[in-house]
């Protein structure tokens, strides 16, 4: 994913309790590398001072046409940003925005930019579904403007409900996305994430220790650029994206794949599928009672999922299909064993890493292989620049 390095971001607060969250985004924006102007409206100044933007951002505050000594702040703003972001953004704002008023220096600004922008809502829920609203929030993105969608949670008082502005780790996501290249754009991408489980009675199974969260990066990196995303999640928390298909057992996983594949362009099975299954397993609860001291467990092979959707490929339709292998291995061994796999199933790229004491298993940091038919590169840093790593080589190789 790209830095904010030398990207100049105005960040406009509105008056809303949402706006101490403003604090925790220009702090992650300063962090990423970005130069932050802060602007703020006079109903801002009752939710948070002008101090504390002033302090964390790279320039003071600005509150008023009339701060400076240009005449014309408005177009020195809005002319020199890279990113106009602002967060919380009010059904006013929205409703000024929208219409093209320019009532004080942050629609002002607004209107007299032309770089990207990103407004993050935050209001009760009857305000963010009032039709004016609902009508406002259409012609900006009408206009190719990126208006986040509120969360929904806690509102102010007792109210709960959508109308909290997105977290600033998430708004912050959005900023860093504004500026990678959309290379993906219009490639239909289907990924497996997670692990599977094959069920031993009512309670217990045969799992294994996948967190997930290679997958659910690969997901964020690929959508970040433009792709259309599909993810199947094996055993993860349920609303993680957007359509999320929930799977848990190797079969369901093999019906959820056979089921959303057509058409696919670029398949990643990232997803930790288990070998074997129970036989037969209990309905109910087996009871240690019965068991014994010894009890004995009869396994059958699972299907090899991705052996099987590379030996459909090989006489069908091209689709760039990449698995991954979880080994115990490292170095020339490690890419001995990913270059056997990647023969063996017929796939275009093999993932390979050494878990070899687990510490990768939920941990952000990994090391990596990328093993294809003529090369092999390696990776080290935090999972999602392993995913963007990951999607470079398909986008070369899909050229």
């Amino acid at each position: 994913m790209a830095d904010l390095a030398g990207k100049r971001i105005v960040v406009g607060v509105c008056g809303g309790i949402a706006a101490y969250k403003a604090v925790e985004v220009i702090r992650r924006l300063v962090d990423a590398g970005a130069h932050v102007i802060p602007i703020m409206t006079k109903g801002a100044e009752h939710f948070i001072g002008r101090t504390t933007l002033s302090a964390l951002a790279s320039e003071p505050v600005q509150t008023s046409l009339w701060d400076e000594a240009s005449p014309i702040p408005h177009t020195k703003l809005g002319q020199g940003a890279d990113l106009v972001l602002i967060a919380p953004a009010t059904a006013r704002l929205l409703g000024a925005y929208a219409n093209g008023l320019s009532t004080d220096l942050m629609t002002n600004v607004l209107i007299a930019t032309r770089a990207p922008v990103i407004v993050c809502p935050a209001m009760h829920t009857e305000m963010w579904e009032n039709p004016s609203t609902v009508a406002n929030v259409a012609t900006l993105r009408a206009r190719g403007i990126n208006v986040l969608e509120p969360a929904v949670g806690r509102l102010t008082g007792e109210d709960s409900g959508k109308g909290r502005m997105p977290e600033p780790e998430a708004i912050v996501e959005a900023a860093l996305n504004i500026f990678v290249a959309q290379d993906l754009t219009g490639v239909k991408v289907l990924i497996t994430a997670g692990g599977t489980r094959e069920p031993i009675d009512s309670v217990r199974f045969i799992g294994n220790n996948s967190s997930g969260l290679m997958g659910f990066a690969l997901y964020k990196a690929a959508k970040s650029r433009g792709a259309d995303v599909q993810l199947v999640a094996a055993n993860l928390q349920p609303d993680l994206t957007e359509g999320q298909v929930n799977v848990s057992t190797t079969e369901e996983l093999r019906e959820s794949l056979n089921n959303h594949v057509a058409g696919t362009d670029v398949l990643i099975m990232a997803a930790a599928v288990s070998d074997y299954r129970v036989e037969n397993p209990s309905a109910a609860k087996l009871k240690k009672a019965d068991l014994g001291s010894t009890p004995v467990l009869n396994l059958v092979e699972n299907p090899d999922l991705l052996a099987e959707i590379g030996a459909k490929r090989a006489s069908g339709r091209s689709i760039t299909l990449i698995g991954f292998a979880a080994e115990t291995l490292a170095g020339d061994d490690l890419v001995a064993s990913a270059r056997k796999k990647l023969e063996a199933k017929k796939v275009d790229l093999v993932v390979a890493n050494d878990v070899t004491g687990g510490a990768v298993f939920g941990s952000d940091a990994t090391a990596i292989k990328l093993v294809s038919e003529n090369e092999e590169l390696s990776f080290a840093g935090s999972k999602l620049e392993a995913a963007n790593a990951i999607i470079d080589w398909i986008v070369t190789a899909r050229k």
